[in-house]
């Protein structure tokens, strides 16, 4: 670490306050160029806790930057991993209030749900099937609170992967169920199809994503725990919405999943 304790317990709540006052600011790293890995885990770790001081309860967790057009989108290599608490999930169908983010995109995704805990190191696709209890279809509506969604991979990690609202739905399939591999997406917004792509997308299997999610908390003596919710990552590209749209995800085999935002 290269950081400070004060200096993280600062950055966490700047990061945190623009989050819940839907401001904007300059990426971490512009002040503090020497942030490392362990710097940015440990602000995101520390804006965990001060959700949960307040009542907030850890639902699940996100794989950030997992597909190779996001990675392109953005300009980075290296998948990214944070945190989904109960205030994020929305109601399949539910409306999200634009007035409460700043620049929301949509990603589309597979989402596993575990019906046992997953620990690395050495989680591999395979133990991550074994573990699943069934897939659906999900939306993560991502809101990087830095200014004009530009940012580097350690900034977004202390901002938790800009992670934002989600929500699942459409008809649960067991894993041995559907090739994750080959199964297609659409994503619609206003009924018109703006992005297509199938499950290799992510990290050439989603599965791969969770394992590499299980191997890092591993790392830091944690575990998936079971009945958690995962997104393993946008298939395509992001998308940008504003207030007005209706956004509508299909998946091969497993139905739709939708938002309105107002």
């Amino acid at each position: 670490m290269n950081l400070n304790t004060d200096t993280l317990d600062r950055l966490a709540e700047h990061l945190e306050s623009c989050e819940l006052q839907a401001r904007d600011t300059p990426k971490i790293t512009d002040e503090h160029p020497r942030m490392d890995w362990e710097d940015a885990y440990a602000i995101q770790d520390r804006i965990l806790a001060r959700k949960q001081a307040r009542g907030a309860r850890v639902i699940g967790y996100k794989a950030g930057l997992t597909s190779h057009a996001k990675m392109k989108q953005m300009g980075v290599e290296t998948p990214v991993f944070g945190f989904l608490v109960d205030s994020f999930s929305v109601a399949e169908g539910a409306s999200v209030k634009t007035a409460e983010l700043i620049h929301p995109k949509v990603e589309p995704e597979i989402a596993f749900v575990l019906k046992r805990s997953l620990q690395g190191p050495g989680c591999h696709i395979g133990a991550v099937l074994a573990a699943t209890d069934f897939v659906l279809p999900g939306i993560e509506v991502i809101d990087s609170r830095y200014r004009d969604f530009k940012f580097d991979l350690k900034s977004v990690v202390a901002d938790n992967t800009s992670a934002a609202r989600f929500v699942v739905g459409g008809r649960p399939l067991r894993p041995d169920a559907v090739d994750l591999r080959t199964v297609g997406i659409v994503l619609e917004k206003n009924g018109v199809p703006v992005a297509l792509g199938a499950g290799a997308a992510v990290l050439g299997h989603p599965a791969a994503a969770i394992a590499m999610l299980a191997n890092h908390l591993g790392q830091r003596g944690q575990e998936i725990p079971a009945g958690s919710v995962i997104l393993s990552g946008g298939v395509t590209e992001a998308v940008a919405v504003a207030a007005g749209d209706h956004v509508c995800l299909r998946v091969q085999d497993m139905g739709s999943v939708s938002l309105h935002f107002d």
